[in-house]
């Protein structure tokens, strides 16, 4: 099955719950009327495209149904596509000059050590040299899960520790991708401290060894946000954008949930792409984002 099948497969929750409501809804209106966009901008919002995306969204059909003269209500279909393909269509591929040094980050139970794996896979397969520091020195499950991925993968892993200072393990793993020649660093960072300021401190202080220790090498923070829990995903996304500057999401469990709009959500109110989705369970389950087959997966 290739990624676009898995894709359309994994999208089944968010298409019963959004795309067949909008087929019947356009279905069920011969024109096109205020009623009919208020029942679509419903719709939006249930599936997790937020109100002021949807609210966005909305307006923008209206401007362009009036303006290209459309009476037919199954045309709209295609001008909302393109209105979410616009929004979602933001430059999102990941970094491609070496050394690079990804900083993984969010909030504990959202798939970020699964995540780490995979992205190590990934770039494994495209004949990367890849190392992951275990920087989530606060859970031992952390690093022992890490060590794990590491194994599957084929990859290094530098680790210290449960209780160990984070900075500490980035600055050993600077000094081992340097030592071994490697082109991608993969920094697990902490889910949750005691406080969240202790967390965001952490976070900068990590930051700052890589800008001390390697000030040439690209840098990439991706958060990694669970699908299942939609809006709160996006609560997450702006907290995290505060402290650290996030360069791309990678939203996992898409699966597992009617919720897939939180995808247009994210990238309109933080004009942050999504850069990697995950679909599955298996290792290769986890892709590069590709956003026009996520509109072409979600309304065929």
């Amino acid at each position: 099955m290739g990624f676009f099948d898995r894709l359309k497969e994994g999208l089944s929750k968010t298409k019963k719950n959004f795309t067949e409501k909008v087929e019947s809804l356009l279905k069920s209106f011969k024109q096109v009327d205020d009623e009919l966009f208020d029942e679509l901008e419903e719709i939006l919002v249930l599936s997790d495209v937020g109100v002021k995306t949807s609210q966005k969204i909305i307006e923008n059909l209206k401007e362009r149904v009036k303006r290209e003269k459309i009476s037919d209500s199954q045309a709209v279909k295609e001008l909302l596509k393109d209105e979410m393909f616009s929004i979602i269509n933001l430059p999102n591929r990941l970094k491609e000059k070496y050394p690079l040094i990804i900083l993984m980050v969010g909030v504990n139970g959202v798939g970020k050590t699964t995540s780490i794996g995979k992205i190590a896979n990934l770039l494994k397969s495209n004949d990367r040299k890849v190392i992951i520091a275990a920087a989530d020195t606060f859970r031992a499950a952390a690093i022992d899960q890490l060590e794990i991925w590491a194994r599957k993968v084929g990859c290094d892993i530098i680790k210290h520790t449960e209780g160990a200072d984070p900075a500490a393990v980035v600055f050993d793993g600077i000094q081992a991708m340097r030592a071994r020649k490697a082109d991608v660093l993969i920094v697990d960072t902490a889910g949750r401290l005691h406080t969240k300021k202790n967390l965001i401190e952490e976070l900068k202080k990590i930051d700052r060894v890589i800008n001390q220790q390697m000030p040439e090498a690209e840098k990439e923070t991706l958060l990694v946000i669970d699908a299942t829990t939609g809006q709160n995903g996006l609560v997450q996304a702006k907290e995290f954008n505060q402290a650290v500057n996030i360069s791309g999401i990678v939203l996992t469990k898409l699966d597992g949930t009617a919720k897939g709009g939180i995808v247009v959500s994210i990238c309109d109110e933080l004009k942050i792409p999504v850069k990697f989705i995950g679909v599955g369970e298996k290792i290769d389950d986890l892709q590069m984002f590709e956003p026009k087959e996520f509109i072409d997966a979600l309304f065929e």
